[in-house]
């Protein structure tokens, strides 16, 4: 049921907000078309995790608050569009462990890294959750960034990275702090180059 779910709610999702927001997908070759992929996003609106996984080439799996999960009707849905349940203000190890998982069986795993939507639209920090799975596994970590605004009829961009280079980190023994600042400077000169 997963699978037949996801792909209908994604064509949903894709046909209605595609000509809404007019959205142009750009460095679409930067995406690996196989591989573990940690999908790494900056976050402006409630609807960036429908536009990621809508606009992405591949099935991707998010971390969603585990407050989702209880709402009526909704927590019934969340699931079944590759959702997984993170308890956020402390140390999730059942999540971090489901994230690793999915990371190592070669699919994608989206991420926010600062944790919550930018209030400004600015570009906020980015927490360690972000470097801890580009660090403990061997994805390719792909930056993203979601150039706004989310108004009817203005275009909205989704613009994929490079994959990063994260082996000098890798091999200096670096922190997930210093992984998560490299991923959120490259997700800053996305959205710089592609204004």
């Amino acid at each position: 049921m997963n699978l037949t779910f996801y792909d209908f709610a994604k064509s949903v999702v894709y046909g209605v907000f595609k000509p809404l927001y007019r959205i142009e997908v750009i460095g679409g070759e930067n995406f690996p078309s196989e591989g573990g992929v940690l999908l790494c996003t900056n976050h402006i609106d409630n609807f960036d995790p429908l536009v990621v996984g809508a606009m992405a080439p591949r099935p991707v799996h998010f971390m969603a608050k585990a407050e989702l999960f209880s709402v009526p009707v909704l927590g019934k849905i969340v699931p079944h569009v590759n959702a997984f349940p993170v308890k956020r203000g402390l140390s999730d190890r059942e999540a971090l462990r489901k994230g690793l998982s999915i990371l190592k069986e070669g699919k994608v795993l989206g991420l926010f890294p600062e944790g919550t939507r930018s209030k400004t639209g600015e570009l906020g920090k980015g927490l360690a959750g972000a470097g801890f799975f580009a660090l403990r596994t061997e994805a390719s970590v792909v930056p993203c960034a979601i150039i706004g605004p989310y108004k009817p009829f203005r275009k909205l961009k989704v613009a994929y990275g490079k994959p990063i280079d994260m082996d000098a980190i890798r091999a200096n023994k670096g922190s997930a702090e210093a992984a998560s600042e490299l991923i959120m400077d490259e997700i800053r000169k996305l959205l710089l180059e592609n204004k």
